[in-house]
């Protein structure tokens, strides 16, 4: 079926559109962020000295963090705006299927189109959920870079799929490994400020105007491991969905692909994490630096890999 080129045009300008609001969300989560204010207080407490009489000493100092009105306004802005880019982005996926007449994720561009569109569909609801809104310009801040490297380093025009691509496996291994990729973006980036948080916590000169204005970190630690249980058991799928495939395409269920041994290698990291987050004494900090490299692994496999190798999957659509 020929492409619908009116269809595709109208894909990339939504797309071009969604980045540019997102961007524009960053920019009021980060006004928001500047109006938030902080600052030193000592605590004075009662303390016996001497003869039992008692007499005031200092405790240690702490930031107090004071959002105001105003800023309380620009982050629902920034919020409102994050949720016109989702609609602007799905509105782009949505029409890159109906120009070519097929799922909207058969090459690199359109895949991490797809990865990105779920991940900020999970941000937000974990948005509305929770009270995380002061990470948005974090979360959104990767996903923006990687939908600009996606339209520029990444971008294939609309047409059909190759001919190894044309299996109903398409839609069931490349949508599954979208929404786990997408959803893993999240504590990867949840775990990343936890790292930030919990070093301020032990010791509050540490990170102190940057992390304090972070959620607690039991919040961040709590957020990454529940939605990492959620997007694991999804990669999981996804890749034994992938290993169906090969089979049926290429005769083998696994090659070491250099795109297959990179997914292989982020699917130990994430277990290495869950069962590390469960272990007494690995908790905490060790837990979420495993994570973060989960989430360096997933970033390198989603864009970089087809970049720097050739293998069974450079056909789709970077040479």
């Amino acid at each position: 079926m020929p492409v619908n080129e009116t269809l595709a045009r109208y894909s990339d300008w939504s797309y071009v559109s969604a980045v540019s609001i997102y961007v524009l969300a960053i920019l009021f989560y980060l006004v928001e962020q500047l109006m938030t204010k902080s600052k030193r207080e000592v605590a004075r407490e009662l303390a016996a000295v001497g003869g039992g009489a008692d007499a005031p000493t200092e405790a240690p100092a702490r930031i107090v963090v004071t959002t105001s009105p105003r800023a309380e306004r620009i982050g629902r802005m920034g919020f409102a705006l994050n949720v016109l880019g989702v609609l602007l982005h799905a509105v782009a996926v949505v029409l890159r299927g109906l120009a070519t007449d097929r799922v909207p994720w058969g090459n690199m561009y359109e895949y991490g189109s797809a990865v990105c569109l779920f991940a900020v569909i999970g941000w937000l609801y974990l948005a509305k959920r929770f009270d995380i809104r002061r990470l948005g310009m974090w979360v959104l801040m990767p996903i923006v870079i990687l939908l600009f490297l996606g339209g520029t380093v990444l971008y294939t025009a609309a047409a059909p799929v190759q001919p190894a691509l044309q299996s109903y496996w398409l839609a069931i291994h490349v949508t599954a490994v979208s929404i786990a990729s997408g959803l893993l973006l999240l504590p990867g980036v949840a775990s990343l400020l936890y790292l930030f948080r919990a070093a301020y916590e032990k010791d509050n000169s540490r990170f102190a105007k940057f992390a304090a204005r972070l959620p607690k970190a039991e919040v961040l630690d709590r957020l990454a491991y529940r939605v990492t249980i959620v997007g694991f058991p999804l990669f999981t799928f996804a890749i034994i969905c992938g290993a169906i495939w090969a089979e049926s395409a290429w005769g083998r269920f696994w090659g070491w692909d250099p795109k297959e041994t990179t997914a292989f290698v982020a699917w130990v990291i994430y277990a290495v994490y869950l069962h590390a987050r469960a272990t007494a004494g690995w908790r905490g900090s060790r837990a979420a630096v495993i994570n973060v490299l989960g989430f360096a692994a997933m970033v390198f496999n989603l864009f970089f890999i087809n970049l720097v190798t050739s293998g069974l999957h450079s056909y789709a659509g970077v040479a």
